[in-house]
């Protein structure tokens, strides 16, 4: 059997790689995004030692683009967008018009030429889904109006990205004149362009109005058939195919089809349910993406030529940053919001890598203009967890003398302490938090609850029900709630992981705290039984048990009622 398997070494090398280097990322409070980068430039040609097949890792790299841009149209929601559509539009193309005029003049300033500028630019304006929804879950900022106001920007960045992706190759000519080349007459570059926005209509009308019947159907028809190998593998090929038809029929790319076809799928009652059986292989190839890209880039540009790289990094960081900050604050929101926006898009990641190859393949940037876009990304990242530590801090310093304008803010405040003492702690506020709740109120037991979610916060905030808003796996919120002189500890998330540690914590603040925990199944509850004396209640247990004593009250009557008729 031959041993020379291009393939599966470059995929093992990536991934073995990246997992490794991602995983000390983590370690480090840095995106794994960096390791998963830093992976392909250790593999790659610039380095030395093994280097993978580099005809091979950009083939997967482009089923990373499509599963990536699938993923994205997944998680598309018109209705957050239009939630905070009165800034985040008008902010957003604000936003990577200041960016990439700024882009455009150090490209220029190098001499690389208009269109080698336009993209370089652009590149530089728009940030990185991953990063920026990574930095907003860690803060627990996503429900929040800061939150979805980074969000709807995001999705008006990824929006016209997807237009300049469709659209470059036609303006390819054009921009080339820029760089000395020929380009193309008026009247060429006009038909060219209206043939293309043609193609692209007539692509998203079909699957405006086709594509969002027939796709939703296949997927139920799949669905009813109770199989999830063949449900996952429906998904699969309805975004490879729709993506691979998009692109050859109507000459759009590989990252728009994916995108509509995501979009359509977004609609149907089994979206998430689509999102969470493929989440794995897009996150795998998702992965090799980014090690392709990494495979690119000369990081001796940093050494050799570090003027550019400082000059893209103080766009990416400081440019940016202040746009958005002073944009922010000219449609009346509060300094923090203005500087949590800002910190989320003082980095770059995948539209960028995207836009800057299609570039070199199109010969309008020069290979060291992606370089600089990718030693920026990278630096970027870097910086971006320091950004946000810096507002954490301040915030911190100056909440006690700034009066709160608005209720985002004032989540910002550091929480009180309790004056409860022997009380309950429940932790989560979900279905069955809510009936604990009742009866402990019902026993007149005193309580306080802490949850994470900005609107069941609200709800028991209305309702006079003293709450801690944060995360209960954090040492923090549990002083805050006192556990170390509560009597009762009710567990409620369905999070293992974080329930565990929950657990753990709270037993060493309070060794004699009495420890009640819900379980999903019986691996959850052994778990969670690891971690000390903890009476756990399993939701399968509870449902059999309720479903037995409703039997057994009911079969008396049935077995009486022949007899007595009889």
């Amino acid at each position: 059997m031959p041993h020379d398997l291009p393939l599966i070494t470059t995929i093992v090398a990536g991934i073995g790689l990246a997992f490794i280097l991602g995983a000390i990322a983590h370690r480090l409070r840095v995106s794994p995004l960096v390791g998963y980068l830093l992976a392909g430039v250790v593999i790659g040609p610039a380095t030395p030692g093994y280097v993978a097949d580099t005809t091979l890792v950009p083939q997967l790299a482009e089923i990373g683009v499509i599963l990536l841009m699938f993923g994205v149209g997944l998680h598309f929601s018109v209705k957050d967008l239009l939630a905070v559509r009165a800034i985040a539009l008008p902010g957003a193309i604000a936003q990577m018009g200041l960016a990439t005029v700024m882009g455009l003049g150090l490209a220029v300033a190098l001499d690389w030429g208009i269109g080698a500028g336009l993209i370089f630019g652009l590149a530089l304006s728009v940030a990185s889904t991953v990063v920026l929804l990574r930095a907003l879950q860690d803060r627990r900022l996503v429900e929040t109006e800061r939150g979805r106001i980074a969000v709807g920007w995001l999705i008006v960045e990824d929006l016209a990205m997807v237009l300049v992706l469709v659209l470059l190759p036609a303006f390819a000519g054009l921009l080339s004149e820029g760089r000395g080349g020929a380009g193309l007459p008026l009247a060429d570059l006009v038909a060219t362009v209206a043939v293309t926005l043609g193609k692209v209509a007539v692509f998203v009308a079909v699957m405006l109005l086709a594509g969002r019947r027939i796709v939703p159907w296949i997927l139920h028809q799949i669905a009813h058939s109770g199989s999830r190998e063949l449900f996952r593998l429906c998904v699969l090929a309805l975004a490879l195919g729709v993506a691979y038809a998009a692109s050859e029929l109507f000459g759009a790319s590989f990252a728009l089809g994916a995108f509509f076809a995501g979009l359509v799928l977004s609609e149907s009652t089994l979206s998430h349910r689509a999102a969470e059986e493929t989440l794995p292989l897009r996150d795998a190839f998702a992965v090799l993406f980014f090690v392709s890209v990494g495979m690119l880039f000369d990081p001796a540009i940093i050494v050799d030529d570090p003027v550019p790289v400082m000059g893209a990094l103080a766009i990416i960081v400081f440019g940016k940053s202040i746009a958005a900050y002073l944009i922010v604050r000219a449609f009346g929101h509060s300094r923090v919001t203005a500087l949590t926006i800002s910190a989320s898009l003082a980095q770059i990641g995948e539209f960028s890598f995207i836009l800057v190859a299609l570039g070199v393949a199109e010969g309008l940037m020069p290979p060291e203009g992606r370089d600089v876009v990718l030693a920026g990304a990278i630096l970027s990242i870097l910086i971006n967890p320091l950004l946000f530590r810096a507002i954490d801090v301040w915030t911190a310093r100056t909440a006690p003398v700034l009066p709160p304008r608005s209720i985002e803010d004032a989540r910002d405040l550091p929480p009180a302490p309790t004056r409860l003492s022997g009380h309950a702690v429940v932790v989560g506020y979900g279905r069955i938090g809510r009936r604990v709740c009742a009866a402990l109120e019902a026993a007149a037991v005193p309580y306080l609850v802490i949850e994470d979610l900005p609107g069941r916060t609200a709800d028991l905030a209305r309702r006079g029900i003293e709450t801690v808003h944060g995360n209960a796996a954090t040492p923090d919120i549990l002083a805050v709630a006192n556990i170390a002189g509560a009597s009762r500890l009710f567990v409620m998330i369905s999070r293992s992981f974080e329930a565990g540690q929950v657990i753990a914590q709270a037993l060493a603040a309070n060794p004699g705290l009495s420890v009640v925990a819900r379980a999903g199944d019986d691996d959850h509850a052994a778990y969670l039984r690891r971690h000390g004396p903890v009476e756990v209640v399993s939701d399968a247990d509870e449902i059999a048990r309720g479903m037995l004593d409703r039997s057994f009250r009911v079969l008396p009557l049935t077995e009486a009622g022949p007899a007595s008729s009889a």
